[in-house]
């Protein structure tokens, strides 16, 4: 499986991105520039963290004006798995790939820690080699992380099942309903606040954040290689 891993002026998590599947998992990725303009080379679509443009007018809404976010939009019609980390899950609700919008944590605070999640959802491409109601330790690193949208949409990923991870025990930025990832209501699109790729080694306190790319990887594998 190819990944590729978005690159924008600003993007600081694109490292750990690029570690965790070619060092972890061993799989092919590339780094992709924002003026790219073709991505249908890649399986999956890696759009990690970081302050994309400075977060200049609002965090991401820079990032989605980049030429490539047109073929981040038709990789994701195509059903490639997406992956939006952190200031990715901000670009991708810019570009309407997911609903709601993130805010300002409620404290108005940077905030740099680890954080327990609850996995609401082991049914998706992303998370099928987590157990459900699985608790896991995953890095935080945002002023941004508080998930916002209407009652009507929040009914809407309720009935989907579409709200894949919550915060458990504390929620460190107000988010609703503890929401800490949601995934598009096809399933191939997934954005998250905390970042996994940051907790795929024990070596750097923790690995529980692999299993998010184990599980793009066995459904590609399943949906490609075994058929």
């Amino acid at each position: 499986m190819k990944f590729a891993v978005l690159v924008f002026p600003g993007s600081n998590c694109d490292i750990d991105m690029y570690h965790a599947i070619k060092d972890e998992l061993g799989e092919e990725v590339e780094y992709v520039w924002h003026t790219a303009t073709d991505l249908s080379g890649f399986d999956g679509i890696l759009v990690p963290g970081g302050f994309s443009y400075g977060d200049y007018l609002r965090c991401g809404a820079m990032a989605n004006q980049s030429n490539i976010m047109a073929e981040v939009k038709k990789a994701a019609d195509a059903g490639k798995p997406v992956l939006g980390v952190c200031n990715g899950f901000q670009i991708l609700t810019e570009a309407g790939l997911l609903p709601g919008a993130l805010l300002r944590n409620t404290n108005l605070k940077f905030m740099c820690r680890t954080v327990q999640l609850k996995v609401e959802n082991n049914n998706t491409l992303f998370t099928n080699q987590y157990e459900q109601g699985q608790v896991i330790n995953i890095p935080i690193a945002h002023g941004e992380g508080n998930y916002y949208c209407d009652e009507e949409t929040l009914q809407q990923l309720k009935a989907n099942n579409q709200i894949v991870f919550t915060y458990s025990g504390e929620n460190p930025n107000g988010s609703l309903k503890d929401i800490a990832g949601i995934v598009n209501e096809r399933g191939n699109v997934l954005g998250m606040m905390p970042h996994p790729e940051r907790a795929v080694d024990a070596l750097v306190g923790g690995a529980d954040g692999l299993a998010v790319f184990k599980s793009i990887v066995k459904q590609w594998r399943e949906n490609h290689v075994n058929n």
